[in-house]
């Protein structure tokens, strides 16, 4: 009507169908019932019919108790800190005043029908901000009655809406975010937002975290807080990583073995054993020339060095940000919101399938799952989990088939073909295996991954959870072990399975009794490793960018270009809205999902790539950007939710740092060459002048060519080889102990093993140390926090003194009229 505020719209299709009787029926009843809680409705018929609703003073003060929703009774008189000395360096990064704090900071309490003076109610149609607005009407459409069908009670509207009843329902922006509102009242946040927060060119800008929380609400503010700390903490790894990546650059020259195996008087005299058996012929080990030099630029002291640092990094990021969410709860009014006061609040669907009944000692009667048939759910859910996780297995087992099947090709084919002469020494057979392998690898990971994501959703709607926090837990847990499974495993396989069970020529290792395993290149497996971590990790920052932003884009245009010459007098608020993508109650979830696979590769396996960090920076400055972009302008707004941290992800994030440590530790160990190295230089060494001249050839173990069986001897051998070498530790055909591994493998294995003990040990001690030695609350928010209360409750007390003494006035006054 042009005065009250559309809290809420409801939409659906008025479509003659055979259910189209049993719908009316169902929007009637539902309808009645929301006004008989007080909304107000008004109804618009057109192609597409909306509801528009409003929510009364009434109600909102009712249900604002019933939410234990904190409103302000006192401007804060609390002093700010002290003014940091590098405000005016950073005055570049920082956006104006009126953006980062929309609105006083308050003293706050609950809010109470009875005390309604004590409350600062300037004006009643502004004291609840619209978010607050559209949490009370989405809790009272969730559990609002619209019948009983086959004998049970139904309710809310989300059932409505996988029924097909109505065909959206969603909070109003308030503003196009290309431009201001015609109302001078409106605040046109959204075009603040997209103004100051959503364009990409702002990307060197803080981030107006208070205007996103008054918006959006905590749980998308809590979000965007996390992922830009996150973002900031990235730039300190991200130089890091960049320092020890260009030491490897400059050092690369410098770099022994990779001299000793590009030497054509070394290299170019060692006779290499065959890569396959009987088509691949002897090669010479100078091939892998231009492979030995890059593989240098990630195997070298400084791997070692920038593992343990991230280690202590991790730590670092994890505690701080502990800190830095202790402050936003004090700013953002959410000390005292416990998720036991959530887990009060019943999902809908909890309390429709639910029949029996017991008692609770909070809530009394409440309706409960028979023990019986949670265990039988349980069982399905695991069982179904435990599939999909052997279907990854299998997945990744059939990508090992095709690398063993098709290094063989590839060995051969770049042996035999002269085209391919010129790029040989640069593309190894071992390198183009894995190539491949990683791309084909990454499309299964996106297959698997689109299915999974439809059968996790579904197990844990068959589970029925109880509250929506145990929903989020149960349903990120299966997720993540998934994702978990799904993306890693090849790195993994690669980094602790690739070229450790191949067995020596004469008594290779077969896979299913056909295929040869395959070796690791001559310098090593880390190269191949590192191929494969950029491949999967960039390949899935690439897609996740185009998902979420070209996708949306490409919809919100197809679905708009029927109105787009539209007047705006004819094509309303509610309908532009209605024409955005759903963000969906899992919206959130996807988001922290991608970044926390990302903090996995930034962390297992970072030994391996010092320039991660900074892939996942410029990554997450774009992230950053592009979901404020689609949330601002290709979103319908999302219903506002409270939340007071990252939930049940800051667990699995301290589970990933403490696994991070064990697989850095190994992967230094059995992936890089840098304890074999180590053990040479102080055992073997013989030349002081040059100490690791000498190691290719010490590596390398020597085979008599006449002892190959029919099944591995080469067809050719046109310049009659007597021996060939391999990468191992074993004594030479002349030795007593023919082809057994030397006293030298065991040292390496001993130095191996001590190293990860030591390394382990040395990290989790000083993470340990750290995390101790930072408080998980500053002690400026403690002290806020007490001076706060205190205020508070001698506010409270001075309001219930005053109205004790009005009623003892009152009570005099009526005694004294009457004697």
């Amino acid at each position: 009507d042009g005065v009250r505020r559309i809290d809420f719209v409801l939409a659906y299709v008025d479509d003659l169908n055979k259910e189209w009787e049993k719908k009316l029926e169902r929007r009637k009843e539902f309808e009645r019932n929301l006004e008989n809680a007080g909304l107000k409705l008004e109804r618009e018929d057109k192609k597409i019919c909306f509801v528009k609703i409003h929510a009364t003073w009434d109600v909102l003060i009712t249900y604002a108790e019933v939410l234990n929703i904190k409103v302000p009774i006192k401007e804060n008189d609390i002093p700010s800190t002290v003014e940091n000395p590098l405000d005016c360096m950073l005055a570049p990064l920082r956006l104006p005043e009126k953006v980062m704090h929309p609105e006083p900071d308050y003293f706050t309490a609950p809010f109470s029908r009875d005390k309604q003076e004590l409350y600062l109610i300037n004006d009643e149609s502004t004291f609840f901000s619209p978010s607050m607005r559209n949490r009370i009407v989405n809790y009272i459409l969730t559990r609002c009655p619209y019948g009983t069908e086959e004998g049970k009670k139904k309710f809310g509207i989300k059932r409505l809406l996988n029924n097909g009843t109505y065909s959206a329902a969603y909070p109003l922006h308030d503003c196009q975010y290309w431009k201001k509102a015609n109302d001078p009242n409106c605040e046109s946040e959204r075009y603040t937002l997209y103004m100051e927060w959503a364009r990409f060119l702002r990307f060197y800008k803080e981030q107006p975290l208070d205007l996103i929380r008054k918006y959006y609400g905590e749980k998308i503010g809590i979000y965007f807080a996390w992922l830009g700390f996150y973002t900031e903490m990235l730039f300190l790894a991200a130089v890091v990583g960049l320092i020890c990546f260009l030491y490897g650059l400059f050092t690369m020259d410098e770099n022994m073995s990779s001299k000793e195996i590009c030497d054509p008087a070394i290299g170019g005299e060692i006779i290499m054993c065959p890569l396959c058996d009987q088509d691949c012929e002897y090669w010479r080990l100078n091939t892998t020339c231009e492979s030995s030099q890059y593989s240098h630029l990630f195997d070298n002291v400084a791997t070692l060095f920038f593992a343990i640092f991230m280690g202590i990094w991790v730590t670092l990021f994890l505690e701080f940000w502990k800190r830095r969410q202790a402050r936003l709860k004090y700013e953002w009014d959410l000390v005292d919101f416990e998720e036991e006061q959530q887990q009060l609040q019943l999902r809908p669907e909890y309390e429709a399938k639910c029949t029996h009944k017991k008692k609770n000692p909070v809530t009394q009667m409440e309706p409960y799952l028979p023990i019986t048939s949670q265990a039988v759910r349980f069982c399905i859910s695991g069982t179904t989990v435990l599939f999909w996780v052997s279907l990854i297995i299998a997945s990744m087992i059939a990508v090992i088939v095709y690398r063993l099947a098709v290094y063989a090709a590839f060995a051969s084919l770049m042996e035999n073909t002269q085209t391919l002469q010129p790029i040989s020494g640069l593309l190894t057979p071992q390198l183009a295996t894995s190539v491949t392998a990683s791309c084909l690898n990454f499309v299964i990971i996106m297959i698997l991954n689109f299915l999974y994501e439809r059968i996790a959703i579904w197990i844990t709607d068959m589970e029925i959870p109880r509250t929506h926090m145990e929903y989020e837990n149960r349903l990120t847990m299966k997720m993540f072990l998934f994702q978990f499974v799904n993306y890693y495993s090849s790195c993994f396989y690669v980094a602790f399975f690739k070229g450790k069970f191949v067995g020596y020529p004469g008594a290779y290792t077969y896979m299913f009794n056909r295929w040869r395993n395959e070796e690791c290149d001559p310098a090593g497996c880390l190269i191949e490793l590192t191929t494969q971590l950029t491949i999967v990790m960039a390949g899935k920052q690439i897609w996740g960018n185009i998902q979420e932003a070209i996708v949306p884009w490409i919809c919100n245009w197809w679905g708009r270009r029927k109105a787009r010459n539209n007047p705006e007098n004819l094509y309303s608020r509610w309908e532009q809205d209605h024409d955005l993508q759903t963000f969906g109650a899992l919206g959130l979830f996807y988001e922290y999902l991608e970044m926390v696979i990302q903090f996995g590769f930034i962390t297992l396996f970072v030994a391996s790539f010092p320039l991660a960090p900074l892939l996942a920076l410029m990554n997450n400055i774009l992230e950053i950007r592009v979901d404020s972009w689609k949330l601002t302008t290709q979103y319908r707004r999302p219903v506002a939710a409270k939340a007071h941290s990252i939930g049940v992800w800051q667990e699995i994030l301290n589970g990933m740092a403490i696994l991070s440590v064990v697989t850095n530790a190994f992967i230094v160990a059995f992936t890089s060459d840098m304890i074999p190295r180590l053990v040479y230089y102080y055992t073997a060494s013989e030349n002081e002048d040059s100490p690791m001249s000498g190691y290719i050839n010490n590596s390398l173990s020597v085979f008599q060519i006449s002892d190959f069986p029919d099944r591995n001897k080469p067809k050719l051998n046109p310049e009659n080889f007597v021996i060939c070498r391999y990468r191992d530790y074993r004594y030479p055909p002349d030795h007593e102990k023919k082809y057994l591994h030397s006293m030298q493998f065991w040292h390496i294995l001993a130095a191996k093993l001590a190293f990860i003990i030591i390394m382990e040990h040395v990290v989790f001690i000083v993470k340990f140390f750290v995390a101790w030695m930072i408080p998980d609350v500053p002690a400026d928010v403690k002290a806020k926090i007490k001076r706060e209360k205190y205020l508070t409750q001698k506010i409270l007390y001075e309001y219930e003194f005053e109205k004790l003494k009005e009623r003892l006035c009152q009570g005099k006054e009526t005694h004294n009229l009457f004697s």
